[in-house]
């Protein structure tokens, strides 16, 4: 489980993308394609084409991090792929279940309970 604080936004890239860029590549993707800031420490998450590869980039206190994970069978079942240069946001609970092999987009989330505002 993934314990990261509710400042922490994590991004996936909507499609493929070659597993052979490294930090300069992915930052460029997030600041040109996708316009967001790479220094904020959110997380940028890609998928390479045949979906057994990820990566993770973000920003920790003077440098960048790139978490690589390649599942040796299996796919990973990440949202659907288009090709309009953006990003979805996801929380902490889908990318565990990215990352563990659950197909997030078929897991139905039920709503949390809130107490009333006072008036």
């Amino acid at each position: 489980m993934l314990l990261l604080p509710p400042s922490v936004k994590i991004f996936i890239s909507r499609y493929a993308v070659d597993m052979r860029k490294g930090f300069d590549g992915l930052c460029a993707i997030v600041r040109s394609e996708w316009g967001k800031d790479v220094f904020t420490g959110h997380l940028f998450v890609f998928i390479g084409s045949q979906h057994n590869r990820i990566k993770i980039l973000y920003w920790d206190n003077g440098g960048f991090v790139l978490y690589h994970k390649r599942l040796e069978r299996g796919r990973f079942k990440g949202p659907r792929l288009n090709f309009d240069g953006s990003a979805v946001e996801v929380d902490s609970i889908e990318l565990a279940m990215l990352l563990d092999g659950i197909d997030f987009t078929k897991v139905r989330k039920r709503n949390h309970w809130r107490p009333k505002k006072c008036t």
